[in-house]
């Protein structure tokens, strides 16, 4: 299947549950990344991880397309959709999930962003193919930032 064709490249970043307050900042940080890189960045998430950044960026500067991370799978499953990056934000075993999901269902090159009190646990639980990002970030995105500023996945 031919990815997404609204720009010369597509990202999607993969939402879950935004229990971890630096799951906000990173996503707006990695969405200008990869705009400024000429990548489409789409968010798929759940209505409380959405919800966060309405109200985060009410004007629209930053997001673009934002969709229901459920009707999102079910595209890529249904072959009517896929990317050509997947970022995935894991702080919990449902993160991890989400992860292996996309991994078996789209061709995606994958990137698990993980942080959280236990990141050191979830990257251990990993066994799928996909670069890993991680940083026992919390309440300040910094670490995080450092380690994806390191591994600069918009000029991959």
């Amino acid at each position: 299947m031919e990815p997404d064709t609204h720009s010369s490249k597509t990202a999607l970043l993969v939402l879950g549950c935004p229990q971890v307050p630096v799951q906000t900042s990173i996503a707006l940080y990695l969405i200008s990344r990869l705009k400024s890189s000429g990548i489409t960045p789409i968010i798929a998430g759940n209505k409380a991880a959405n919800t966060l950044l309405f109200v985060a960026d009410p004007d629209r500067h930053y997001l673009g397309e934002v969709t229901d991370l459920d009707r999102v799978v079910a595209q890529i499953v249904e072959k009517k959709r896929d990317f050509d990056q997947c970022f995935v934000f894991i702080h919990n075993d449902a993160g991890i999930s989400y992860a292996a999901t996309m991994a078996a269902i789209s061709k995606a090159r994958l990137f698990v962003l993980i942080y959280g009190e236990h990141q050191e646990d979830l990257v251990g639980q990993i066994t799928f193919p996909c670069t890993k990002i991680a940083a026992k970030a919390v309440h300040n995105p910094l670490p995080l930032k450092k380690a994806i500023d390191e591994v600069a996945p918009w000029a991959a």
